[in-house]
């Protein structure tokens, strides 16, 4: 499976070594930056070039990587059809991809340790969607007010008491 990675200066050590864990691993990962140390860059470009990775290529998943992984999780969401999860533990890891069928995963480099991090990652990588009808419909009506801006019947009340 091909893996997309981006990062800014606070995740490229940790994603340095992801590209050659996920190799090790089977992964096909392909690097989307950045490619130096920059302290002043910034994440959103790479985290949107993660997104449209994976979007324009059904079966594969990203990697975000910041400091905290909050606006990393923040800039990978504004690619339509990006669904990025936050994770900070293997359980969240897990229900991202069981519940959610996240298809980036945001981590937080400087929260975790390189093993805790790579654990993270690799679970989120390996565990499957589980298809039940519930999240099924849950992701189509997200897709929904993506893609139409409208809230589906049922949503959020429309009148106040």
């Amino acid at each position: 499976m091909r893996v997309f990675l981006g990062t800014d200066h606070a995740g490229l050590e940790l994603k340095s070594h992801l590209l050659q864990v996920l190799a090790d691993q089977g992964f096909e990962p392909v690097d989307c930056g950045a490619y130096s140390y920059d302290a002043e860059d910034d994440y959103p470009p790479f985290c949107f070039a993660v997104g449209e990775g994976v979007v324009t290529e059904p079966g594969t998943l990203g990697v975000v990587i910041g400091g905290s992984g909050n606006g990393e999780q923040i800039a990978a969401n504004k690619v339509p059809g990006v669904r990025a999860a936050l994770v900070w533990n293997t359980d969240t890891a897990k229900l991202a991809r069981q519940h959610n069928d996240a298809n980036v995963v945001s981590v937080g480099g400087r929260q975790h340790s390189v093993e805790e991090a790579t654990e993270l990652v690799l679970t989120f990588l390996r565990e499957p969607f589980s298809g039940e009808e519930r999240h099924v419909r849950r992701i189509g009506l997200v897709s929904e007010y993506e893609r139409d801006r409208h809230r589906p019947a049922g949503g959020l009340p429309t009148d106040t008491p």
